[in-house]
């Protein structure tokens, strides 16, 4: 069983999470539950970054102490990504123990292979505590980040410990180039190559006393800085530096947003090789959900908050807004309007209408019972469906949620059309048997075959029509040769409805 170890950035504790956060989550989500479905042995980490300026700041504003914040923001941002059905493996928080230990351990490992790479220096420069990073030149607009626009930069000068990137250009040039270290999608990869060919500088990996932070090893008087602590927490939660801890490293894939593609792609993988260590095989960098064309921030606000779009239409619709509107690729606009129009039309009228006026016709000509029509298997409409599935899959491998998503919709909505075409009650009342067997077949093997390919979208639907035609039959790898070959002589349940139409007032 191939393993397959999966993160996602481990998010801010510096307040709610937004619809950006959720982007990135219920992405990732989707892809480790495909790939679960493939039968590959899943590891999937998420988390919390609790050290930071901004946490400090947070605490204040709120009268208690930085754990006692961490602690509470942990809870809310795990809570909203139980809500949206995310299935991670491991929760890690770098205020944990076994993350403290690792960070420790892999500077050890770079003094001890590499010791020129870690030095002392004086460093100045402008501060912006919404990335938590020093910024150049080019990365400023108007005398703000490009990032935080509402923050003012801090003009910051101090005496730090220093990792020698500049070291490292050229390994980690070579590694995106030749595939070692596969840069997704393909904009991504090339805005970090134009990075790396314009040369790296030097970086300062700690901050002087600072109260909240990883002490510097043999320094008390400086912490570990937040990104260079941050970035560890995936090789912390293999259990580095322990025996076993390479049964999950290197990480398959990172998911990260595309504005942290300089640490993930750049100083993250030189890291790694001053330490010895192997490089993650992938890292794909998403764009961002955006209102009326300005990306959402929890420094600027949010036109919308993450619990009323939830509210809206539940989870899974959420879920698959997200990821068939906004994509996984570029940037994307939520709008109140087209999260209403994809789930009346995508949801309801094509999904959830192919399931029930399948399943009915079943119960209406069948009692309830899939017949058994050996001509169904392999039929025109059967092998259609079949090829419509290979090219979701090849959707799924590229990452490309969008076009997966709209190629289960593509089938639903041509299983539609079946329907129309063949007209089962015409079949009925004409009493050609053996022709209207073959139609309801065909149409419970593609209710079947749509409840896995739904699964990693809309889970809790997906499961829920899973069980109105396989019920006690797990969805698993090993039984949808089982479920979708084995289905004539079924019993299905009636389907409910699946998608509601509430009454909405514009948002």
């Amino acid at each position: 069983m191939p393993k397959f170890y999966l993160t996602t950035a481990i998010d801010y504790s510096n307040g709610e999470p937004h619809l950006g956060h959720a982007l990135e989550k219920i992405g990732a989500d989707c892809i480790a539950r495909y790939h679960r479905l493939r039968g590959d042995d899943v590891h999937f980490l998420m988390g919390m970054d609790e050290h930071s300026q901004s946490v400090i700041q947070a605490a204040a504003r709120a009268g208690v102490t930085p754990q006692a914040w961490v602690d509470r923001m942990a809870a809310t941002f795990a809570d909203y990504w139980r809500r949206l059905h995310c299935s991670q493996d491991d929760w890690i928080r770098t205020t944990e123990p076994r993350h403290a230990r690792a960070v420790a351990a892999l500077l050890q490992r770079i003094r001890q292979r590499h010791p020129a790479d870690l030095f002392e220096a004086e460093y100045e420069g402008l501060y912006c505590t919404g990335c938590e990073e020093f910024k150049t030149g080019a990365q400023i607009v108007d005398g703000h980040c490009v990032e935080h626009p509402t923050l003012e930069l801090i003009p910051t000068k101090e005496r730090n410990h220093f990792f020698r990137l500049s070291a490292y250009r050229d390994a980690v040039l070579d590694g995106i180039r030749s595939g070692a270290l596969s840069v997704q999608p393909e904009i991504r990869r090339n805005e970090v190559l134009r990075l790396l060919e314009a040369g790296l500088q030097d970086i300062s990996i700690s901050r002087q006393r600072q109260p909240w932070g990883i002490p510097f090893p043999g320094d008390p008087q400086q912490t570990v800085y937040v990104w260079f602590d941050a970035l560890i927490n995936y090789l912390s939660a293999t259990g580095f530096p322990e025996p076993g801890y390479d049964r999950l490293w290197p990480a398959d894939l990172h998911i990260v947003g595309k504005g942290i593609t300089r640490f993930h792609c750049v100083i993250w993988p030189a890291m790694l090789l001053a330490a010895e260590l192997p490089l993650p095989r992938a890292v794909w960098a998403h764009g961002y959900v955006q209102w009326s064309g300005t990306k959402m921030s929890k420094t600027a606000g949010t036109a919308v908050t993450l619990g009323e779009a939830i509210d809206r239409h539940g989870a899974d619709a959420l879920r698959y807004y997200l990821l068939r509107e906004v994509g996984f690729d570029n940037d994307g606009d939520f709008t109140w309007e087209r999260f209403d129009a994809r789930y009346t039309s995508e949801l309801a009228d094509t999904f959830g209408n192919l399931v029930s006026r399948s399943l009915a016709m079943i119960h209406r000509y069948r009692d309830g019972t899939v017949p058994r029509a050996e001509r169904s298997v392999g039929s025109p409409f059967d092998r259609g469906v079949r090829d419509a599935v290979a090219v979701y899959g090849d959707w799924m491998k590229a990452h490309r949620l969008s076009d997966a998503a709209g190629q289960f919709i593509a089938i639903a909505a041509s299983a539609n059309r079946y329907i129309e075409e063949q007209a089962p009650w015409r079949l009925a009342k004409e009493a050609r048997q053996a022709e209207l067997d073959v139609v309801l077949a065909n149409l419970a093997r593609t209710v079947v075959r749509l409840a896995i390919l739904a699964y990693p979208f809309i889970p809790g639907k997906a499961e829920a029509v899973w069980e109105l035609v396989c019920r006690g039959l797990p969805l698993a790898p090993k039984s949808f040769d089982e479920a979708v070959l084995g289905v004539e002589g079924r019993t299905v349940d009636k389907p409910p409805i699946l998608f509601p139409k509430p009454r909405l007032a514009p948002a």
